[in-house]
């Protein structure tokens, strides 16, 4: 597993290097004080604002402080990162532009420069927390880059995220050439199938020149066809030339498939290449992996690890399914598509159907949600457990829903993909074993929420298990054919912030291991489809006819009553003034706290429109989460300090999506505004809806609304930091209402048009499928690298992960009574020797935690088969 540290495309190790010995030549007096304060305080790691206190410290005259950060040394130490400080040295991790990085030393003695590589760095870092294990020779390194050499990558930061555009780029590279240069498309053809039946092509035209041949001659026929003409009619005779089902459901279609296959042959081309790959049948069965949390479709949302992951499967599903079905009628195929959420099967439901092992997922035809249980030795676990904590069971779970999947499905699915941590991981298991294409969802990247909680994993490790978390999500990463983001940022964040995927690219957790190249954003496995919003419920305030009359005096008196009770607080003595509406957990990040300061402070803002925040508890005493009860007290407190009383309606989380999609219309009847005041939001699905809903939006400059809004056209952005400035900003929009009648309009409209160019369910779909079949057919075309990378992944997985997994505690329940399993989900586990464990290092478990179950042969077995 020990490698040395391999030079990767994000690296760059000497621009800064050769630069930065003049720039500190020149403000050499200012940067021995400084450099003498790093050095000061001993071994520490240093952010961009220890940084800048210990400059200002150092540089007291403001003039001369501006002169030296205005230049070419400013440049540097503001991009830089974090600085790791081991007397008399200073590493320096700097960013001069997403994805690319530069590290060096400077001697704090002489000021003398040295570029280092990402791995000198790293022990940097070690030192501080470990020195012990960072001169370890045999300290455990692991680069995944070493196995992406043949793999081309992206060069532009501008291109990251666009990789299923650049793959039909480099596909077309490798098939254009020699006449048999587009053998290989012509074998993926020839393996296309469904339940057994060829389609698209048979072993007559098994040669590219066979194949050009026949394609010549069926076309012209086809065009003799009225357009019209079903595919029926004339299948007879396609076969006469070696040509099956699949090509389209009338003349017109087969006619326009045929040519876009002849012209690739012919003359690959990149944007022809990615509509055959449209066209082409190759996607019927879907898996969809979440296991944590209470997954259902009624009663579930507020309940432990639920929330909004679950409404985008299920809104992702829906589109999913009805993309699939107009693809297979315009294929002129009769098939029926699957798609199956697997989650976990909870007895202790807790009045939701989290204990049904088969629930039909509502407005669709052919969508199921698929739960199997948690299992050890003793049984199936009845309770919840955290999403923290899931780690010893996932392995068994991983065996136990693959044969439920093939049975249910009756053979294999055409593509996988997982949700979070646990639902990555089991996808990449199970995609391993049957060599099925695989894409991945983060959601929500553990490592960057909190800071350094790497090289401190373990001080988290006993409450978070962040050694497992990290180490799922690079084998995760890595496993993945594709990687479905939501935003630029989510990769490769902005000018100044990494992105949750970067932070991945090089990271130490020292005891445990070092990665010098984890993931590459320049990666071409990396896309951006945004989710958008369900359209049935969340649509413009204009559609009369559509709306949700029914709850409108409810919100009445959500909105305007003024007696305080469980569901609100606070009242609106003016209603005739517009509103601001916010909707939001109630913790720091999402600042609801701050958006409440802000109205508070601004006189102007309180003169022209009314607050509405939609946010946790009022009562401390019923939240169990300590971010959350702080910030319940502190509304409390700036509510009493800015007198807010009359001006501000505060009301308790609501889960009904129907009656808050209506909610924002209500919003917008009044002629008001959404305000998304986040520190940092990643995406931002309640952007998504108000704007679907007609409402102008105003959201944080910081993550993924940055993306979603085109400011002063589709929205506005707002700086979280900057409460004056984005208080005056809202002001200023309604003081231009009142004397621009149609402004508000507009910008209703822009938001609107901007939602229906880029996020909704239908465009998500369609990139989500074209992304199946593409990355279906490179995988092929590049499986000598997958298999070699496939076998660094099962020794990662059975030498680091399992280990690790094994130190989670396992829920000690009472043995009860339990369903029997289907006889193919009885499944066995080989034994760990004692001994064996030992050598891992693997504390033993006290007599009331079991190991693992034994295991038959119909599931996946342990990792490490080769992909299909």
């Amino acid at each position: 597993m020990a490698s040395s540290s391999s030079s990767t495309p994000v690296i760059k190790q000497q621009d800064i290097a050769d630069s930065m010995p003049d720039a500190l030549k020149k403000s050499r007096y200012h940067m021995k004080r400084c450099f003498a304060r790093f050095v000061g305080s001993g071994r520490r790691l240093m952010k961009y604002r220890h940084m800048m206190d210990e400059i200002e410290n150092s540089i007291e005259d403001e003039a001369e402080r501006s002169r030296v950060m205005d230049g070419l040394l400013g440049y540097i130490l503001s991009t830089t990162q974090e600085a790791a400080v081991v007397p008399p040295y200073v590493a320096f991790a700097v960013r001069p532009s997403p994805g690319l990085w530069e590290f060096v030393k400077v001697n704090a003695d002489d000021l003398g420069v040295e570029s280092i590589t990402t791995a000198e760095y790293l022990k940097f870092k070690e030192t501080i927390f470990d020195e012990n294990w960072a001169n370890d020779e045999n300290t455990l390194e692991i680069d995944f880059g070493a196995f992406d050499f043949s793999i081309p990558h992206l060069a532009l930061n501008y291109s990251i995220g666009n990789g299923q555009n650049y793959v039909s780029k480099f596909m077309t590279s490798k098939l254009s050439g020699s006449s048999e240069s587009a053998k290989p498309l012509v074998d993926y053809l020839l393996a296309m199938n469904h339940q057994g039946e060829s389609l698209m092509i048979n072993e007559m035209v098994n040669t590219v020149s066979k194949l050009q041949t026949a394609l010549i001659a069926a076309e012209v026929f086809v065009s003799s066809l009225p357009k019209d003409t079903p595919h029926q009619s004339f299948e007879h005779r396609l076969k006469d030339w070696g040509l099956e089902k699949g090509w389209g459901d009338t003349a017109e279609r087969v006619k326009e498939t045929m040519r876009q296959l002849s012209e690739v042959l012919q003359a690959p081309d990149p944007s022809k290449m990615e509509l055959l790959f449209s066209r082409l049948p190759t996607m019927f069965n879907v898996v969809i992996f979440s296991p944590h949390g209470y997954f259902g479709q009624a009663d579930v949302l507020g309940l432990p690890d639920t929330g909004g992951q679950v409404v985008y499967i299920l809104d992702q599903v829906r589109a999913l399914e009805e993309e699939l079905l107009q693809r297979i009628k315009q294929q002129g195929l009769s098939v029926k598509p699957q798609i199956l959420v697997v989650t976990r099967l909870i007895p202790d439901a807790k009045g939701t159907k989290c204990n049904q092992e088969i629930e039909p997922i509502l407005n669709t035809k052919h969508s199921h949600i698929l739960r199997v249980p948690f299992r050890t030795e003793k049984g199936v676990i009845h309770q919840w457990i955290s999403r923290f904590d899931i780690y010893p069971y996932l392995e068994i779970y991983a065996q136990d829903a693959c044969a439920m999947i093939l049975a249910h499905m009756e053979g294999k699915p055409d593509l996988i993909i997982g949700n979070y941590t646990d639902g990555n991981l089991v996808a990449s298991l199970i995609a391993g074993k049957l060599g099925v294409t695989q894409g991945t969802i983060a959601h929500a990247l553990e490592k960057t929420k909190y800071e350094d909680s790497d090289v401190k994993w373990k001080e988290l490790d006993g409450k978070y298990h962040f050694s497992c978390q990290f180490t799922a999500d690079m084998f995760s990463m890595n496993s993945a054919d594709f990687i479905i983001t939501s935003t630029f940022q989510e990769i490769a964040g902005s000018k100044d912030r990494p992105g949750q995927y970067e932070s991945h690219a090089a990271f130490t957790m020292p005891g445990l291991c070092r990665v010098v190249s984890g993931i590459n954003v320049f990666d071409t496995k990396f896309n951006i489809a945004a989710p958008g919003a369900d359209q049935s419920v969340y649509f413009p305030y204009t559609e009369k006819q559509k709306r949700l009359t029914s709850f409108h005096p409810a919100i009445e008196e959500l909105l305007y009553s003024k007696e305080d009770n469980k569901e609100h607080h606070g009242y609106l003595s003016d209603r005739k003034k517009p509103i601001i509406f916010s909707m939001a957990r109630l913790d720091t990040v999402k600042n609801i706290s701050g958006l409440t300061e802000w109205y508070g402070k601004s006189k102007r803002l309180r003169t022209l429109v009314n607050l509405v925040v939609v946010a946790g508890f009022f009562d401390p005493s019923k939240s169990k989460d300590r971010e959350e009860i702080a910030e319940i007290k502190k509304m409390h407190s700036l509510i009493e300090k800015y007198q807010l009383k009359g001006q501000i309606r505060w009301i308790a989380a609501q889960n009904d999506r129907n009656r808050n999609g209506e909610l924002y219309r209500c919003i917008a009847d009044t002629k008001g505004a959404f305000v998304q005041p986040a520190l940092y939001e990643a995406f931002g699905l309640t952007v998504i809806e108000a704007m679907n809903c007609g409402l102008p939006t105003f959201a944080t400059n910081q993550g993924g609304p940055a993306e979603i809004i085109v400011d002063g056209v589709s929205g506005f952005h707002i700086d979280p930091n900057n409460g004056d400035e984005s208080s005056n900003k809202i002001a200023d929009f309604f003081e231009k209402c009142k004397t621009d009648s149609e402004y508000w309009n507009r910008i209703s409209a822009g938001g609107l048009q901007r939602i229906y160019e880029c996020y909704t369910w239908k465009i998500y779909a369609t990139k989500v499928l074209n992304m199946g079949s593409t990355y279906g057919f490179w995988r092929q075309l590049n499986k000598d690298q997958k298999n070699a990378k496939h076998r660094y992944l099962q020794l990662f997985y059975n030498l680091l992960f399992r280990k690790l997994a094994k130190g989670v505690p396992i829920l000690n329940e009472e043995v009860r009574d339990e369903p029997q399993q289907p006889a193919s989900t009885v499944i066995t586990k080989p034994q760990q020797p004692a001994a064996a464990a030992a050598a891992e290092g693997t504390k033993p478990r006290p007599s009331t935690q079991t190991s693992a179950p034994r295991r038959g042969q119909s599931g996946v077995q342990r990792y490490g088969d080769n992909p299909k």
